[in-house]
């Protein structure tokens, strides 16, 4: 059976005064039917970008767009904006990261969450009210019969993120992409949402791409992972086998900058020195060299592909170094063992 998303070598460039911005440079991924993939990488990774190009938001950019995009096998980049309209909201949801600038601040609650239905949906305004209040209970909202008259500012952060995800599931849509969606959120609202994320997929069988910075909040609800850095993916497996075995030295300091409760209090974070390169000026090479504590002349004048770990495994890795050279540096962090210079 075929992916529900299919994404193939997808490329957004920016024409800017400065040069070309390469936000997505090549990258390639499938999400399966009520699967979840999370996509993860630091700001400028070019994460968000293919998944509003998913969505087409970036046409009004000017962007430049190869590659394919097929959802549900139709091809979203050739589509037309009537037809990416039907299709976004309604078999496609979004829900960004700040529900606050997301949700209209002069409108009610409901009034915002029956539009979304009656949008792309013949029913009354009765019945889109009711839809309206049987979601937000769905999420969690208390009394969800008397705060569908509430406007936006009168709900918790953490309560107007539930209200985005109601907006977002009002159509009972087959995928839906979370951008950052607890980002701005205190811990313990951000397990809040995960769970009942987690717990919305499971009932309604919704195909799930999550962005994050963060590696921390995708392993417990993603299926797949995918690391992006500088406009490319640099790793991609299923969470167990990037949890326990990653192969590439970006993915081992997104690990290692995670807090842990199983290490001691006093034991500092290691964070992953330098910052990201220019997306107009990549570096030579593997663009993560400047910033690898295992890079080599290699890692500076070749620029790897994505290649399996192994003849036919679905775990594959961008990186110049050897598979025994990156299994044995893994085995020595994981040891706590000095790093090899």
């Amino acid at each position: 059976m075929a992916p529900l998303l299919q994404v193939e070598d997808l490329k957004v460039h920016f024409r800017t005064d400065d040069g070309v911005v390469k936000a997505v440079d090549g990258i390639s991924y499938t999400v399966e039917a009520g699967k979840t993939l999370g996509i993860v990488g630091e700001s400028g990774s070019g994460k968000s970008v293919s998944s509003m190009t998913v969505m087409g938001l970036t046409r009004s950019a000017k962007a430049d767009i190869s590659g394919s995009v097929t959802f549900d096998g139709r091809d979203l980049l050739s589509a037309g904006p009537e037809d990416l309209r039907r299709i976004r909201g309604n078999e496609i949801a979004m829900i960004f990261q700040d529900p606050l600038s997301s949700l209209h601040p002069f409108y009610k609650v409901g009034k915002q969450l029956i539009e979304a239905v009656r949008t792309h949906k013949d029913v009354s305004k009765a019945q889109a009210r009711d839809r309206a209040v049987e979601m937000l209970g769905l999420v969690g909202i208390p009394e969800p019969r008397r705060r569908i008259d509430s406007y936006p500012h009168e709900f918790s952060g953490g309560m107007r993120q539930r209200v985005m995800i109601a907006m977002a599931l009002m159509n009972d849509p087959k995928l839906l992409i979370a951008d950052e969606p607890t980002t701005a959120l205190d811990v313990t609202v951000q397990a809040q949402i995960l769970q009942l994320m987690n717990k919305l997929q499971t009932e309604l069988g919704t195909a799930v791409v999550m962005i994050t910075h963060d590696l921390g909040v995708v392993a417990d609800v993603a299926d797949d992972i995918v690391v992006m850095y500088a406009g490319r993916i640099v790793e991609q497996a299923d969470k167990r086998t990037l949890f326990d075995a990653p192969r590439h030295p970006y993915t081992w300091g997104l690990l290692r900058s995670i807090p842990r409760l199983d290490t001691p209090r006093d034991q500092d974070l290691v964070p992953i020195p330098g910052r990201p390169p220019s997306l107009i000026t990549r570096p030579t090479g593997c663009a993560f060299h400047p910033r690898c504590a295992y890079a080599t002349e290699q890692s500076r004048t070749v620029d790897p592909a994505l290649k399996p770990v192994a003849p036919g495994s679905a775990h594959r890795v961008a990186c110049t170094l050897a598979e025994e050279r990156r299994a044995e540096i893994w085995r020595q962090i994981t040891a706590g063992e000095e790093q090899p210079s």
